[in-house]
């Protein structure tokens, strides 16, 4: 796939980028060599392939919540710019 340099100016302004205009031709260069790559797994043949979800079937193990008692609160609470009952007070974020 070819890119030109305006897709890659355009490209930097979208991504709020400073790219040098030495380094445009690196930069095209790369994104070639990346589209080419996805074009490649694109067309890939896969339609003799069983389907899978993963490459092994391990699963996520969850530990049992348990309730810990914190000893040293005022040691915590220390590092709190502000607070209100033994506890962080933080601005409102939901009206």
């Amino acid at each position: 796939m070819k890119v030109s340099k305006e897709e890659i100016l355009h490209i930097a302004k979208l991504a709020n980028l400073t790219i040098e205009e030495n380094e445009i031709d690196s930069y095209i260069l790369n994104l070639q060599d990346i589209l080419n790559f996805a074009n490649i797994v694109n067309n890939a043949p896969v339609d003799k392939l069983d389907i899978t979800v993963g490459s092994n079937e391990t699963k996520n193990i969850f530990r049992k919540d348990e309730i810990k008692i914190f000893e040293d609160n005022k040691s915590l609470l220390q590092n709190a710019p502000t607070q209100e009952q033994n506890m962080f007070k933080i601005p409102k974020v939901i009206n």
